[in-house]
């Protein structure tokens, strides 16, 4: 299947540096690589339950989203433990860790991910029971 993206010219730029130092075959053989990590990361997601351990990691642009941020953060304050927070020039790089029912905690990773202001959310289960 032929398909088309639009993506900022510095991230090709970038993409294609990446799959090229590892020496795949092609920028398709990489987006498929990235694309079945991607599915991977989501379905684990999804198919979390019970108790879980988890850190919760993203970094966004400070002034775009902080106090939109912020409330997320105490409307899920009964699964976040702990937050660490460190500033990069305007962006800040914010690991929240977790603890309590699986779907309280995928629930705070999609609120995460609905902010244009956030670049990345990630997701790694320490403990699940």
């Amino acid at each position: 299947m032929r398909t088309s993206f639009n993506i900022p010219d510095e991230i090709v730029e970038e993409f294609d540096r990446v799959w090229k130092e590892q020496e795949l075959d092609s920028r398709s053989r990489a987006v498929r690589e990235a694309m079945l990590e991607y599915i991977e990361s989501h379905s684990q997601l999804e198919t979390m339950t019970g108790e879980v351990v988890a850190l919760v990691g993203f970094d966004y642009q400070h002034h775009k989203v902080i106090r939109d941020l912020h409330g997320v953060q105490h409307d899920y304050q009964d699964v976040i433990l702990n937050t660490s927070h460190t500033h990069q020039g305007e962006w800040c790089l914010e690991s929240l860790f977790c603890r309590g029912p699986a779907d309280r905690v995928r629930e705070l990773t999609y609120r995460l991910r609905d902010f244009d202001g956030v670049q990345r959310v990630k997701v790694m289960v320490i403990q699940q029971s």
